[in-house]
């Protein structure tokens, strides 16, 4: 995998594969791990890799279900969104590699999802979708589902102000 800067200059990512075809990249918000679409056996399939040592990170909740597209990361890189196929349907999904968890997001209305887009905290999917020979863009609110991916140091609460005497 190469890896262009602004300057013009590249630089091969640690245990980078330069043959093979790989699209579809996010980076997590604190830029520690790169989530691509690659292809294995056959089939489009999503690789997420620490960019600090170039180790493959396992993702074996979503062995069962591919291909993959549209991937999208929350800001450590916790929650991992893309689109996979269950049979002639496209189905969103959430991975919470913390838990091990896959959270579907079934869509109603036999709408199906085309791209989408995790919002940093995990709080909210953008999802663009097909709808009866229309293109749309839905918001859903995770925030119910999954908790807070937040950056290192960030609070989770508003300090209280003790107002001067």
């Amino acid at each position: 995998m190469t890896i262009s800067g602004c300057a013009g200059r590249s630089e091969r990512t640690a245990g980078s594969l330069p043959d093979r075809s790989q699209q579809d990249p996010a980076i997590s918000g604190d830029g520690r791990l790169l989530a691509v679409i690659t292809e294995r056996r056959g089939r489009p399939s999503v690789q997420l890799r620490n960019l600090q040592d170039g180790r493959i990170l396992p993702l074996s909740q979503l062995n069962r279900h591919q291909p993959h597209s549209s991937p999208s990361l929350s800001w450590n890189g916790r929650y991992l969104a893309l689109i996979t196929q269950r049979g002639q349907r496209r189905l969103a999904v959430v991975a919470d590699r913390l838990t091990g968890r896959l959270h579907p997001l079934p869509l109603p209305g036999g709408r199906d999802p085309v791209k989408l887009s995790l919002a940093p905290d995990g709080s909210q999917l953008a999802l663009q979708v097909a709808d009866q020979g229309q293109w749309r863009v839905e918001l859903l609110d995770l925030s119910p589902m999954l908790e807070a991916d937040r950056p290192g140091g960030a609070r989770t609460t508003t300090p209280t102000t003790n107002p001067s005497p």
